[in-house]
């Protein structure tokens, strides 16, 4: 179970004294167990770990970005160690090749041909990658798929 990988991870962090680690796996950790609450469990699947984990790295991309237009090099090159350190806990993502053929699958298996189908398409393409793949990079492929002429 990845939650416990990041328990075990964060133990080694402080054995180690290694700060920036031990703050981004306190505040995950914080976010796994809020997430908890929400959804009223005692444990979080690996997928809602790694759900967490890309709506963080999506937040420091949008702080790196907001430092960078600021001139703050200094504040977007903390974010981007933070980032790293989540990142390592993501699963290595598709490559465009093998994500664009699970969706044509999907389209044909789903019979999909317009943009009323993109709910399902989408929601088959998600439980089929596992969060190997972005959401963002999808719906664009879908969307792009769904409205050609046919």
């Amino acid at each position: 179970m990845m939650e416990t990988k990041i328990f075990e991870q964060l133990k080694q962090a402080l054995k180690g004294g290694e700060k920036t680690k031990v703050s981004v796996l306190r505040m995950l950790i914080s976010e796994m167990k809020n997430k908890k609450i929400a959804d009223k469990t005692k444990e979080l699947t690996d997928e809602s770990v790694i759900a967490i984990i890309k709506k963080t790295v999506r937040r420091h991309n949008e702080s790196i970005e907001k430092f960078i237009e600021g001139k703050r090099i200094d504040l977007a090159e903390k974010e981007k160690a933070e980032k790293a350190i989540l990142e390592v806990y993501l699963p290595e993502e598709m490559t465009s090749e093998a994500l664009e053929s699970v969706i044509f699958e999907v389209i044909k298996e789903t019979g999909a041909s317009s943009m009323k189908d993109m709910g399902a398409v989408m929601k088959a393409v998600a439980i089929r990658t596992k969060g190997a793949a972005d959401g963002k990079t999808v719906s664009e492929i879908v969307r792009r798929e769904l409205t050609k002429e046919n």
